[in-house]
């Protein structure tokens, strides 16, 4: 005799998350905007954070999309209201992730993804512990190096010292949760990877709380 099956327990349940903070971190040239742009493109349902930085825009580069550009007056006195989350002088500019659209995302219970260097995941690490913390990796320095010649932004000193603080930096990767290897021509893998990522981390019995 076939012993009768609950309905019952085949009913999903119907389990709370939290919204996420992904922090998205990795050398320079290693393609973090083109992972953003991708997913994106792709829809992925993020409140995408631009950072606010004093360096000059580059061509096809969009104020307010890419980065919001200010001028260093304007910069120090967005810090001096405690406007931003983190900031960091990096190869001569500063950079920050401004503070009031995480803390509107994280209300409206939104995942929020932020891109920042090394400096400022250590910052964000102190700040928001709960927060995931992915380093972009990129194959070999050999290829970073050529990604960094093809931008054609850098002097060659200035490539030189990227490329130098790139290997100083992939010592920092303890400091992540996970890594995903961003090859050549594969970004959609890449974004996968961050997607099974997110996945995962949506899939936690004692979901990770963001409190700002």
């Amino acid at each position: 005799m076939k012993k009768k099956v609950s309905h019952k327990s085949q009913v999903p349940l119907n389990l709370p998350t939290k919204p996420l903070l992904i922090v998205l971190s990795g050398p320079s040239g290693v393609g973090k905007d083109a992972i953003l742009t991708r997913m994106k493109e792709l829809g992925y349902p993020f409140e995408y954070i631009t950072t606010v930085t004093t360096r000059r825009q580059r061509d096809r580069e969009r104020n307010n999309v890419d980065y919001h550009f200010v001028s260093i007056e304007m910069f120090q006195e967005i810090m001096k209201h405690d406007d931003l989350l983190e900031w960091a002088k990096v190869y001569g500019n500063w950079y920050g992730v401004p503070k009031q659209p995480i803390k509107q995302a994280l209300d409206r219970g939104q995942d929020i993804i932020v891109k920042v260097d090394i400096q400022g995941a250590a910052t964000i690490k102190k700040i928001l512990p709960q927060a995931v913390f992915i380093f972009l990796m990129p194959p070999s320095i050999e290829e970073l190096t050529t990604r960094l010649k093809q931008r054609h932004t850098e002097s060659h000193f200035k490539l030189a010292l990227r490329l130098k603080t790139a290997e100083e930096e992939i010592k920092q990767l303890p400091l992540f949760d996970y890594v995903v290897l961003n090859k050549q021509d594969e970004i959609d893998l890449a974004v996968s990877h961050i997607a099974a990522i997110i996945t995962a981390e949506k899939c936690r019995v004692t979901p990770q709380e963001i409190a700002l």
